[in-house]
Order: structure tokens, then C-alpha cells, then sequence
């Protein structure tokens, strides 16, 4: 079993800078691949960025491609998401989740534990 729990998120002015953290605790974190999603309201929850578990390979979602850096640092469990340039649009409640298969993906139901969440609102 593996508990994650996100922080940093707020409201933030367009342009602006966040950083987020998704704690784990439980099984060893090196084994999971880690990942942020977001869920904006009325919308379904979306890919963001992937992370592998040395942390020398990451993938992003076309969206925030140059705008987010996700990293992970496996001494203190977490992983994070830098989110600059922020834009309205990047609105959302940001998840952390871990995935302990061995082929990449994407796809949310892939994944096996989840944070529950944390609040980014971006204003125009």
C-alpha cells in the first residue's frame, strides 16, 4: 500500500509560477513510476506528466509541453511538478499517482494509488 499526498497548489496570476509535491509513504517509492494528472470542473481527468523510476525519463502531455518540468527525488519520496506560464486554462485539482507496471502509459485507470488532490486555480 502506498499514500500519497499532494501540496502547493493555490491561486495563482496568469504567467505565474507553482510548484507542486506528492509525498509518499508506505512501500518503497523507487518502485513506482509517478505521474500528475488534473481534473478541471465538468471535464474528465487528464494526463500531465510521467515520470520513471530513476527519474532520467519523462513525458508530457502536448499541453503543458516547455511550461511544466516534473523530477522526482526517491532519498525523500516525493515527486514534483514545476508549472510555469501558468494560463486560466491550467485550472484544475492536480493529482499525484503511482504506477507500479513496467510499461509506460498514460491512461489513469493504469494507475494504482492516487493522492487526493490539491487545488490549482489560475486567474486571468
Amino acid at each position: 500500500q502506498v499514500q500519497l499526498v499532494e501540496s502547493g497548489g493555490g491561486l495563482v496570476q496568469a504567467g505565474g509560477s507553482l510548484r507542486l509535491s506528492c509525498v509518499a509513504s508506505g512501500r518503497t517509492f523507487s518502485s513506482y513510476a509517478m505521474a500528475w494528472f488534473r481534473q478541471a470542473p465538468g471535464k474528465e481527468r487528464e494526463f500531465v506528466a510521467r515520470i520513471n523510476r530513476s527519474g532520467r525519463s519523462t513525458y508530457y502531455a502536448d499541453s503543458v509541453k516547455g511550461r511544466f518540468t516534473i523530477s522526482r527525488d526517491n532519498a525523500k519520496n516525493t515527486v514534483y511538478l514545476q508549472m510555469n506560464s501558468l494560463k486560466p486554462g491550467d485550472t484544475a485539482v492536480y493529482y499525484c499517482a503511482a504506477d507500479a507496471g513496467t510499461i509506460a502509459t498514460t491512461t489513469l485507470t493504469r494507475y494504482d494509488y492516487w493522492g487526493q488532490g490539491t487545488q490549482v486555480t489560475v486567474s486571468s
